[in-house]
């Protein structure tokens, strides 16, 4: 897929640095029939009535649920998701920061609707608590990989029953703009058996070996390779098949600009985390909010920020005076 040509090969020399594992994905985790109840099939593919539906559940008693806290995945994927599909973004091409710009604005202030529409407490939701609060029956929608799924065959198989997967609600840029974890395969230098190993990972990646390794999963991994998307597993349940293309539509950390020290640093800061935090929980305005992003992504990044562009009124011509 696309984005693995972004981490898998060093921009500085062309080469490939490392083997392509897929990732560890998500989706829009929600209820069947309280998405019906409410007037939808499933929720929708576009972000705003994306948000309409969630008031909608909140309105019947099913709220929504998103991570908030610095949850490593799931808090980092749906944020990073939010702010690409209004067209937000910390840095452009050449790493200069743009996070305060008027679509990280919009961004923000759709997702303070969205953020309305929530039970209490998802600020300081981790990885797991929106997984527990599913299982509860106290959300109905939320984003996670096929985990909850999983979880419930085995032991609440009327909510396995009740439940569906999405791909992530797309936005203004009108292209799916998804973020989500992502493995690689890695041969340090420094081994004694650098052959050995290249045949190991070609041994471990050849269907034989490879395809009972992701069936087990049963979509826990999206496939980083193409190949792998024909493999049985992602149409034995078509409550599986949409986890099959969340490589395909993800974006990388640090979007627009390269990959490097700076962009993980970012990720691993929760700039953009903090930065729907500020405004969601914090109180702050969009502004406010994404004049504290950039400020922290100067940090890192040390690069002239790109001033976001002002409608200018056009000129008054002026009438020479009468003699």
């Amino acid at each position: 897929e696309p984005v693995c040509y972004k981490y898998s090969i060093n921009p500085m020399t062309g080469r490939w640095i490392a083997v392509p594992m897929g990732g560890p994905v998500n989706c829009i985790n929600y209820r069947e029939s309280w998405v019906r109840e409410v007037g939808y099939e499933k929720p929708p593919s576009d972000i705003f009535e994306f948000i309409k539906m969630c008031k909608k559940l909140k309105e019947k008693g099913h709220p929504p649920g998103f991570a908030l806290g610095h949850a490593v995945g799931d808090g980092n994927n749906w944020t990073h998701h939010w702010l690409w599909a209004f067209g937000g973004k910390c840095v452009d091409k050449d790493a200069n920061v743009v996070i305060n710009s008027p679509e990280t604005w919009r961004a923000l202030e759709a997702v303070r609707e969205l953020y309305d529409t929530f039970i209490p407490g998802t600020a300081s939701w981790l990885d797991p608590h929106n997984n527990k609060a599913f299982l509860a029956g106290e959300i109905s929608v939320t984003t996670n990989g096929i985990s909850i799924y999983a979880a419930a065959k085995g032991k609440w198989p009327e909510i396995a029953n009740d439940m569906h997967h999405v791909n992530m609600p797309i936005g203004p840029v009108k292209k799916p703009t998804e973020l989500h974890l992502y493995n690689q395969a890695f041969i340090f230098k420094y081994t004694r058996f650098p052959r050995a190993c290249k045949h190991y990972l070609m041994f471990m990646l050849e269907e034989e070996q490879a395809a009972p390794w992701i069936n087990a999963m049963i979509g826990y991994v999206g496939p980083g390779l193409k190949a792998y998307k024909n493999l049985p597993v992602w149409t034995s349940d078509p409550k599986i098949t949409p986890f099959r293309d969340c490589i395909a539509n993800m974006l990388w950390n640090g979007y627009e600009g390269p990959e490097g020290p700076a962009s993980a640093a970012a990720m691993a800061e929760y700039i953009v985390v903090d930065l729907i935090g500020d405004v969601c929980v914090g109180g702050k305005s969009p502004k406010e909010a994404a004049q504290i992003a950039e400020k922290r992504l100067l940090r890192y990044y040390k690069k002239k920020v790109s001033v976001p562009k002002k409608e200018v009124a056009p000129a008054v011509k002026k009438e020479a005076p009468k003699k």
